[in-house]
């Protein structure tokens, strides 16, 4: 396994943990639909809408260091349902093992870096850095920032170009990190217990790609029973549900609960990159030397189109 770690978290935490039969991994590239995922998962798993625990108890960030590994461990040895585990590491570091389905989603990676700024915005991050000190310390702050902490930029625009430059920005998330997650994906595809969705598919279908999950999964569903799974599983519904659904809701990591689900739409990038700016995207990307497959697929066809 390649070793990840940031501020945020530290895939060494898999080392030891126990697959059962039938476990589920959400591997997927950060602000690319996860808790959607969680959510569809969960409502495939339980087929009833309303849930025992927030989904974040039910579904933990496995690599997350803001909470103490044992405890998680030890919630999910407790569980007797199907299994579904949250993870942002890409698939070439997360243990691999054949009883398991890993799903994975892409998204237009503009549209990543917009929800991104709005997850950090969003964030208090003394919230944060005081559950880390609390579960591994902040001594190594500085050796995962040896220049200093990275200090924002002023503008929107800004901050694109410095998600867009960056290889890491310390908190595990870019477009180099993000296009690395794709392909680690792109290219398992076609292995059986690997499933690739997309988050404009999700939105374009989302029945029918619950369907689908469901199937690769071998979830039966009454089909009286899709209409209100589905509805369950919009995006307004889970804004509506933010206390139970948002990841640390409980923790109150976020200014605004129902803020992290912010526009949920695709194609929000075209209001902030000019032409110029997409050539200069363009290029950036093929400098990471990502499959033009896979770059196609990941932005919903050309990217000068």
């Amino acid at each position: 396994m390649v070793h990840y770690r940031d501020v945020v978290s530290d895939n060494g935490r898999w080392d030891g943990f126990a697959f059962r039969d039938g476990d589920i991994v959400i591997s997927t590239a950060a602000k690319c639909g996860t808790t959607w995922t969680q959510m569809v998962c969960g409502l495939l798993v339980f087929q009833t809408l309303e849930f025992d625990r927030p989904l974040d108890r039910i579904s933990p960030w496995l690599d997350m260091v803001t909470r103490d590994l044992a405890g998680v461990v030890a919630d999910l040895e407790a569980q007797t349902h199907r299994r579904f585990i949250k993870t942002h590491t890409p698939l070439d570091g997360v243990p691999w093992d054949d009883r398991v389905t890993y799903i994975g989603v892409g998204r237009d990676p503009r549209d990543v870096a917009l929800s991104m700024d709005n997850h950090m915005a969003n964030m208090d991050l003394g919230v944060l850095l005081a559950a880390r000190e609390r579960v591994v310390g902040n001594d190594d702050l500085a050796e995962l920032f040896p220049d200093g902490p990275p200090v924002p930029e002023a503008t929107e625009i800004g901050r694109f170009w410095a998600w867009v430059d960056a290889e890491d920005d310390g908190r595990g998330n870019s477009l180099a990190i993000t296009l690395h997650h794709f392909a680690t994906f792109w290219t398992a595809r076609d292995r059986p217990n690997v499933v690739l969705l997309h988050y404009d598919d999700l939105k374009a279908d989302l029945e029918g790609q619950m369907r689908g999950l469901a199937a690769r999964l071998g979830i039966e569903v009454a089909e009286s029973r899709w209409p209100a799974l589905v509805e369950a599983a919009t995006f307004d519904r889970m804004r509506a549900r933010a206390d139970v659904v948002v990841p640390n809701a409980a923790d109150t990591l976020w200014l605004e609960n129902r803020q992290f689900f912010n526009k949920g739409t695709s194609g929000q990038w075209r209001d902030l990159i000019d032409g110029e700016g997409l050539g200069r995207y363009a290029a950036r990307v093929d400098e990471l030397g990502v499959d033009p497959e896979l770059v196609e697929w990941a932005h919903r066809g050309p990217i000068l189109a």
